[in-house]
């Protein structure tokens, strides 16, 4: 029955590589589903997950007021290299700069190293005569025959995209914006994009390379917005369309058809938020989210209920995830490790007789071997199923069928068959690989943050973020997690509480010995009055909020710290002040200030937010009584190498203070959480699951 009340109804809607998610949340009510994802057009699984969500809710398409999306279609691209026919112009000199990186060898002692491909082939990159200093000056004009002999070789080789990068853009784009309206001239169907406006940023490596990316991705992912926005329009969603971004913010649809690069981590960014806003509600300051979907895992460290952010990632690290090994991006992004590890992850045996497990996905076409879609491969579904840990008849709310057969064939002609194993034997090889992998990556990304992972509550999500977390912590020594109400639909519920938000970066060296205030004042205004540019139109409620950092250093170090700056206009003191804020944060990070050196900022940020709505902090509950299970079913115990009788718990039976004690399994309609016999549950007042060791 569809109701005529004004309601306040908002959409997420998150493209995953298995699944896409929709969560709609009608005056605080939460209905969510998951369809899979349809990669011919995707915007074909968003109309069926949205129509599907309505029909729940009882209320009509046309009552949606707001809806927001995320998609991993701009990193699927760079990563299968399924982009546009991309053109690459840069200042004559640079053409290899792509090609030679940063001359850093990601694996010291590999005498066979083999670095990443350019993105851009070389027949593809064209250069033209100019040249500007680093503070901006021109040093060599433009030369108009280079910029003509370029279009020219870009107009017979029919390109699809362009993308500009010139060296030291970042602190004057003139010549960039110049070449790319002799190009825009002579062909107003190509697509450019500039440097200076995709990445206003030093080092030239990160900066050619994030303008390529947004070239190479942008007429693919503004056809497929387009198409999205006019097919909600055609089945009466009249709502606004906004997108979330890699830094945590929301944009319009507009901006993010513009930079799509910025869309890169945009899926992954909605879950860190969500868990942020988890660790809000619980008080919790030290927090790792784990995000398990069908083709990724993802971890980020929450810290004071804030997820870590930086200016630059990698995406598709090809070399074991080692640093350096993957395509550097120069954008804000909520910082975190990704790795291929999800339910739909092909395990295989490698030439030394060692299962591996990724970062190949059968995705949702065909999907895993039990979904029966013509996969053969056995991947890491099919583990948890013939292990006992999902309900073949009860997947995805009994939508998709399972067939435990199927998967133990695939076990057995991939696995089995390869180094004698039989399928339970293949199927538990999987699973704690892809355990291992992962509890070595959150182990990696802690350390390398001057962490101690067993200090953190770890949050998890995802549609096998659940089904994994209890022996993950085991491994890794957490005694804590936390399941939240909705969690196998937690990024997109995730887009539902980001702010609106955008954060401009720019690269521009000044140093404190002979700080010009005046001219950083001007910078400041001026990224001020982009972000705001950005944000404003989004704004519902209350003054955006600004932060400001700067990017820091002693002269002659070839890396920086982040430095976060007051709401002050600098003046004639300033130099001091910045350079004891400074030398604080250095000590942070160092343990000791140097003496006697010059300090200089080398980048600079501004992000204007709306501000968060205040939560309502959770009460603690008294443990209750222990549940006892209806039925029970057999689950592979890891630690103890046998298959137990397991309790099987429907989560909207439980209440607040139930006690569910392991082994068990707690189900629900999109993701299944399981207790190990070293873990209990206690359900919360707001219906998450508290997991502590027994």
């Amino acid at each position: 029955m569809v109701s005529n009340a004004p309601r306040n109804c908002r959409v997420g809607v998150d493209i995953g590589g298995t699944f896409t998610d929709i969560a709609l949340d009608l005056d605080g009510v939460l209905h969510s589903t998951k369809v899979l994802t349809d990669y011919a057009a995707p915007e074909r699984a968003i109309l069926k997950g949205v129509a599907s969500v309505a029909e729940m809710a009882g209320i009509a398409l046309s009552e949606i007021d707001l809806l927001i999306h995320g998609t991993t279609l701009a990193t699927n691209a760079l990563i299968e290299r399924r982009g546009a026919r991309t053109a690459f112009v840069t200042t004559e000199g640079f053409r290899d700069t792509l090609e030679m990186r940063t001359e850093n060898r990601f694996e010291q002692y590999d005498l066979n190293i083999v670095l990443p491909p350019a993105l851009i082939a070389r027949a593809d990159r064209f250069t033209v005569r100019e040249r500007m200093n680093a503070a901006g000056k021109v040093l060599l004009a433009l030369d108009d025959a280079s910029v003509e002999a370029a279009v020219s070789a870009i107009a017979a080789g029919g390109y699809e995209s362009v993308a500009i990068g010139f060296i030291h853009a970042y602190a004057n784009g003139a010549h960039e914006a110049a070449v790319r309206d002799a190009i825009l001239e002579r062909l107003p169907h190509v697509s450019v994009s500039i440097s200076s406006e995709v990445s206003p940023q030093m080092r030239e490596f990160e900066r050619f390379n994030t303008v390529c990316a947004n070239a190479y991705v942008k007429p693919a992912i503004k056809s497929y917005l387009d198409r999205l926005v006019i097919s909600l329009k055609d089945i009466g969603v009249r709502c606004p369309v906004f997108m979330i971004h890699s830094g945590g913010g929301i944009v319009s649809v507009e901006s993010a058809s513009e930079f799509p690069v910025r869309l890169v981590e945009s899926g992954p960014a909605g879950g860190a938020i969500f868990a942020a806003d988890i660790a809000r509600r619980h008080g919790l300051d030290t927090v790792l989210s784990f995000d398990m979907g069908g083709t990724t895992a993802k971890i980020c460290l929450i810290e004071n209920q804030v997820p870590k952010t930086a200016k630059t990632f990698e995406v598709a690290r090809t070399y074991r995830f080692r640093k350096g090994s993957g395509m550097p991006i120069s954008i804000p992004v909520v910082e975190m490790v990704e790795i291929g590890a999800g339910g739909g992850s092909i395990a295989s045996v490698d030439g030394m007789r060692q299962i591996r497990v990724g970062p190949h996905s059968a995705a949702s076409e065909p999907g895993p071997a039990c979904y029966q879609r013509g996969c053969k491969n056995p991947t890491v579904t099919d583990a948890d199923l013939i292990l006992g840990k999902l309900d073949p008849d009860n997947f995805a709310g009994g939508a998709i069928p399972l067939s435990a057969a199927a998967s133990r064939q695939a076990m057995v002609d991939d696995i089995g068959t390869v180094i004698g194993l039989d399928p339970d034997a293949a199927a538990y090889g999987t699973c704690e690989m892809v355990d291992e992998n992962m509890a070595n990556a959150g182990r990696v990304h802690t350390v390398e943050n001057g962490k101690n992972i067993a200090d953190f509550t770890m949050i998890t999500f995802g549609g096998a973020g659940p089904l994994h977390a209890a022996r993950l912590c085991e491994k890794m020594g957490i005694s804590t997690f936390l399941v939240p109400a909705g969690a196998g639909v937690g990024s997109a519920i995730g887009f539902l509480r980001a702010p609106f938000g955008y954060e401009s970066v720019r690269s521009a060296v000044f140093n404190l010995s002979n700080f010009d205030f005046a001219e950083a004042n001007r910078l400041v205004d001026a990224m001020q009055a982009e972000a705001l540019g950005f944000v404003e139109g989004g704004l519902d409620r209350g003054a955006p909020v600004i932060e400001r950092t700067l990017f820091m250093r002693y002269a002659g170090q070839g890396w920086d710290i982040p430095v976060p700056l007051d709401d002050k206009t600098f003046d004639a003191d300033s130099t001091r002040m910045l350079a004891a804020q400074f030398e604080t944060e250095y000590e942070r990070f160092f343990g000791r200030a140097i003496e006697g050196l010059d300090i200089e900022i080398v980048s600079w940020s501004v992000k204007a937010s709306s501000p968060l709505p205040p939560v309502d902090r959770v009460a603690a509950v008294d443990e209750g009584s222990v549940v006892t299970p209806a039925k029970t079913r057999r689950l592979f115990e890891a630690s103890q190498g046998a298959f137990l009788d397991a309790g099987i718990h429907e989560r909207d039976r439980l209440k607040p203070g139930d006690v569910v004690k392991g082994p068990a399994i707690v189900v629900e309609r999109e993701t299944s959480t399981m207790l190990t016999a070293a873990f209990k549950a206690i359900v919360q007042n707001d219906g998450c699951l508290l997991v502590t060791r027994l």
